[in-house]
């Protein structure tokens, strides 16, 4: 029966770990892009398309390759219509898990159990809409119904975290707190680098005329970011490129590209080496945890790059050679001040075995300190969710893993937790009936729900999770 009470959950071991141990264990959710400002401004939502289809590319990518137009899609067409759209794709979508996430949604947040297509819409879109013109499902509503504790969101330095700190002092039921995300800092090959080094001199009070300036200010940032909660960072590493220098070689780079001189991507390479390196420095003395997510390959559509901009569906995976350069990056760190909790993802699955081996090379003191970022975007599917589960346990420590997250904009996406939980309780389910692992429900049970949230609320540190 389609998404009844035991789907994806094939063994009556797997059945009894999920109701029993997953099933109402809350959520935190460590890695997210939703915005603190509407979380704190807390606003209903117009209607479902606003909720569902509103920067959401996973569900576009679908669109477009059942013919949508992209009028309908991110284009000027009525919320209505766009919707419809996705009603018509939908069906064809099964066996991909926005077949599955969407009726979740559907049914968790507004109890639809009817399946959606083009002749169900019209009276779906009539009742979920209601349903949201209704107090509790505003964004914090979502939030909260959904057993949430802990959101992280992905923020720029130069944020003012204005409406964390609110948050801060108005919500009782969750808590929100700052990842920092320092990407525009080490892209000293972007086109809007200069604009955005104006922003930090102006929030950080601090003349960035230099590289020493430069990590004044980042690290006056990262202050100010941990006194405001944070306790993650977070970093897109497209292409990962080791080349040592030293702060010399870094004033010349960065004087030169201030001058509006073309740098070398050797120039390049060696000033993001040595900022990141001098950053996760930073991250060490603060006790954070560092995520580094690794091997995207963005922006392949060019036409569609310059008409809508970045991450609206048009990236794909890297297949560069990683472990060198990642080995060169992560040895320097422990050369130098230790390196900080980390978290490596990998959007390319093929890393996986390369980055479970490197990372034994660096497990010390803590509690899986080193740990295999859960199935990311491309890698976000039940065999992909297996696939990385599967390897961490057979070559690593699965009961240490901090589990799953969203990494999404929606406020609906809080389902995604339900389906993890449901591969994780089916895997271990298969493992007991194989004999690969004793029947025995608290050892398993303690598993389920370190994975599902204990793991990740001693891990961080939240002073709201523990």
């Amino acid at each position: 029966m389609f998404l009844n009470d035991d789907f994806l959950l094939t063994t009556d071991t797997a059945k009894a770990l999920f109701h029993q141990y997953a099933k109402d264990m809350p959520i935190i959710d460590y890695h997210c892009h939703l915005d603190p400002k509407e979380i704190y401004e807390d606003r209903p939502f117009a209607n479902l398309t606003a909720a569902w289809l509103y920067g959401d590319h996973y569900k576009w990518r679908l669109m477009r390759a059942n013919g949508v137009p992209e009028s309908h899609i991110t284009g000027d067409a009525s919320d209505y219509d766009k919707f419809l759209a996705w009603a018509r794709t939908l069906p064809k979508a099964i066996g991909n898990p926005l077949y599955s996430w969407t009726h979740l949604e559907l049914r968790r947040f507004f109890g639809v159990d009817t399946p959606l297509n083009e002749d169900t819409a019209p009276a779906i879109w009539e009742e979920v809409n209601r349903k949201l013109a209704e107090p509790e499902f505003t964004r914090r509503g979502l939030i909260r119904s959904s057993k949430v504790k802990v959101i992280c969101t992905t923020d720029d330095p130069v944020d003012s975290l204005e409406y964390h700190r609110l948050l801060k002092e108005e919500e009782t039921s969750f808590s929100v707190f700052p990842t920092f995300r320092p990407d525009k800092a080490l892209n000293i090959d972007a086109p809007g680098f200069a604009d955005w080094l104006a922003k930090l001199a102006e929030v950080s009070g601090t003349n960035v005329d230099s590289y020493s300036a430069l990590l004044d200010a980042l690290r006056g940032r990262v202050d100010f970011f941990h006194e405001n909660g944070c306790r993650l960072s977070d970093h897109a590493l497209d292409v990962l490129r080791y080349r040592a220098g030293d702060e010399a070689e870094c004033e010349r780079i960065l004087a030169k590209r201030l001058n509006g001189e073309k740098l070398s991507p050797e120039e390049i390479t060696l000033y993001r080496t040595e900022l990141l390196t001098a950053l996760i420095g930073f991250y060490h003395d603060k006790g954070w945890t560092m995520q580094l997510h690794i091997h995207a390959y963005r922006n392949n559509n060019t036409p569609m790059f310059k008409k809508l901009g970045p991450d609206t569906g048009y990236d794909g995976l890297n297949d560069l050679p990683l472990t060198e350069s990642l080995s060169q990056l992560l040895d320097r760190a422990e050369c130098g001040s230790g390196l900080p909790k980390t978290i490596l993802y990998s959007l390319n699955p093929g890393d996986y075995p390369s980055l479970l081996a490197l990372m034994g090379c660096y497990q010390k003191d803590t509690v899986g300190k080193i740990q295999l970022g859960s199935g990311w975007w491309y890698n976000d599917t039940y065999s992909g969710m297996r696939q990385q589960m599967t390897l961490l346990a057979e070559g690593g420590l699965l009961g240490n893993f901090v589990g799953m997250l969203t990494d999404s904009r929606s406020f609906l996406s809080y389902t995604r937790h339900e389906y993890f939980r449901r591969v994780l309780c089916g895997l271990l389910g298969e493992l007991a009936d194989r004999g690969e692992a004793p029947d025995d429900a608290a050892l398993l049970g303690k598993l389920v729900e370190d994975i599902s949230y204990n793991n990740a609320a001693g891990y961080f540190g939240f002073e709201s999770a523990e």
